[in-house]
């Protein structure tokens, strides 16, 4: 096939296809645009339901397609049991494959002016690249049918397509407001939730601090075990407490996230600086070509746009001045120490879920407790009210109180019961189940998905040994995935602000994820109770206008296991009340 022109083809605005494309290589041409518009463009390998049919005539474009969740009882009743007999076969008969998701397709909004309806349930097998031949990959489909007729479960497609599972791998600052040149770069030396970390041992890997919980002595950061200990380091039980394993410090910001902001920062100053020559031009030939005073109104506009270039300048000049002059050391960057990490195992549990997740041990000298806002989540200055409402809400939903927080830090109340993130009581405009999560970190930045009602089976090999775990799915709202690489450990949330999941990693051809995989919190905090039987989650603190405290559930903490005269602790729990 014309390599050159596929390339182009997949990149460009409107996809035009014309006879430049052998019509020989039709298969392959399939194979490279059947899921083009997902984030990692995956190959497809074989699919069932209707053929696929080339794009003809002078104008020809191909239709991108979005993964949409799927929520079907009868699906979900038999489905583990099912599956498990699914991958078996897939075992069998020698189908290296990846994951195994249940997703529907649909077409994106501006494709779709007549409202098309997504499609039928798709069973979506990925498999290691080149490691499938089409005709296989149709037999193991066929069996895959059978199977799932054995259940009484008709009408769902099978695909298989090429696509890898990975684990994505000083004081902090007061928060700033949207209007302040630095917010842009400022993130990764505050303590809202999304902080790039990485081991002082592991610099390389970086991931992203989850959600801060305590006891009435500590402070602590939930993250992802491989994200502090990666893979390079022996996957056996991580236990600082007894202090007889080498520390394993943490920094903030890993030494990546600083370099990007730094540079950051330098993109606009120097951004300002252009602008600035700009408009004193215009000032100056203004000036010199003065014919009438109606000129006055456009040279009171050039003044005000210099002078807010001047002053954004000076903040960012001296902001990067300080942060080079601040955070010079290697202990100027360590935030903590990791406490416990269990060794990484998977399909825990009567959930099956994979047990991946580290705490860290905060350094109390690095948080201001007096502005420390605990767990809650910045949402960028990009992220306008309008645009948030329009993600986390259906058009005809009526929430109980608005959720973008007047600060833009959004703050995240308690924790999602598990059985809600694959049935949720809520439900979008066409009266179908319905969960939007958000996460946020230096990464990826805000991103947007919906919760699938249909868990994930995922396979890992560790020490030669093949293992499988049950994961939650988080399919992206558009066409740009919904996390990537250095995501792991970030805490994805529900739109009333509860946190939902840690996520772990994603599939993809490449390391955009078109599928992200993240452990229940519920399931975790169980977990490291069992270690830390005192330990319970931290609420972040709100500032809304008009929100209604009986919302919150006190269960989360209680004031009274505190001393009210030790300012810390206050820190720690009840002063962190609702605004």
């Amino acid at each position: 096939m014309n390599e050159e022109y596929v390339e182009y083809a997949l990149s460009a605005e409107f996809d035009v296809f014309d006879t430049l494309v052998p019509y020989e290589d039709e298969e392959e041409l399939e194979s490279r645009v059947y899921y083009y518009g997902l984030p990692s463009s995956p190959i497809s390998v074989f699919h069932t339901g209707d053929p696929w049919q080339k794009p003809t005539g002078f104008e020809a474009y191909i239709v991108p397609k979005v993964i949409r969740p799927v929520f079907d009882d009868d699906f979900a009743r038999v489905w583990e049991e099912m599956g498990a007999r699914i991958y078996k076969h897939l075992d069998a008969v020698n189908v290296n494959w990846t994951t195994i998701d249940v997703v529907r397709f649909a077409e994106p909004e501006k494709y779709n002016p007549v409202k098309k309806p997504v499609g039928p349930i798709v069973l979506w097998i990925g498999v290691h690249p080149k490691s499938l031949s089409r005709e296989l990959a149709e037999k193991a489909a066929n069996t895959c049918e059978n199977i799932l007729q054995s259940f009484d479960i008709h009408g769902v497609e099978i695909a298989f397509r090429e696509s890898l599972f990975r684990r994505y791998s000083r004081t902090l600052l007061d928060y700033v407001s949207s209007d302040n040149p630095i917010a842009n770069v400022y993130g990764p030396l505050t303590a809202a939730l999304g902080l790039p970390i990485a081991s002082v041992q592991t610099p390389g890997s970086e991931g992203t601090g989850g959600i801060y919980l305590c006891t009435a002595e500590h402070t602590y950061l939930l993250t992802a075990r491989h994200v502090v200990l990666p893979p390079e380091v022996p996957n056996i039980l991580y236990d600082q407490r007894q202090n007889s394993q080498d520390a394993v410090q943490v920094m903030v910001p890993s030494p990546a996230a600083f370099d990007g902001m730094v540079e950051s920062i330098s993109d606009k100053i120097n951004t300002f600086k252009s602008m600035k020559t700009k408009h004193e031009k215009q000032l100056n030939d203004l000036l010199t070509n003065r014919i009438w005073n109606s000129a006055d109104k456009k040279q009171v506009r050039i003044e005000s746009n210099l002078e807010e270039e001047r002053t954004s300048i000076k903040i960012l000049e001296d902001f990067q001045s300080n942060v080079l002059n601040d955070w010079v050391q290697e202990s100027d960057f360590i935030i903590g120490r990791v406490v416990y990490a269990p060794p990484i195992s998977v399909n825990e549990g009567p959930k099956g879920n994979s047990e991946d997740w580290a705490l860290i041990e905060l350094d109390d000298s690095k948080i201001d407790y007096c502005n420390f806002r605990g767990n809650v989540i910045d949402l960028g200055p990009e992220t306008t009210i309008d645009k948030f409402l329009s993600w986390m809400h259906p058009l005809n939903f009526k929430f109980r109180y608005p959720t973008y927080p007047n600060d833009r830090l959004f703050p995240i109340l308690s924790i999602a019961p598990e059985h809600e993130l694959t049935r949720p009581k809520t439900k979008d405009e066409d009266g179908k189940p319905y969960i939007p999560l958000i996460k946020n970190n230096g990464r990826t930045k805000t991103t947007v998905g919906f919760g699938n009602g249909i868990k994930s089976f995922v396979r890992e090999q560790w020490n030669g040994i093949k293992q499988t775990s049950l994961e939650y799915a988080i399919v992206a709202r558009k066409q740009s995935a919904f996390s990537g690489c250095g995501d792991s450990g970030s805490v994805i949330v529900d739109r009333d602000g509860r946190a939902a999941a840690l996520l772990i990693g994603g599939c993809g051809y490449n390391e955009s994820a078109d599928i992200t995989y993240g452990t229940p919190i519920e399931w975790l905090i169980e977990r490291i109770k069992v270690q830390f039987p005192d330990i319970h989650f931290l609420p972040g603190d709100a500032d809304r206008d008009d929100f209604d405290q009986d919302d919150f559930e006190q269960d989360d903490f209680e004031q009274d296991d505190f001393d009210e005269d030790d300012l810390l602790s206050r820190c720690r729990s009840a002063v962190f009340r609702l605004a």
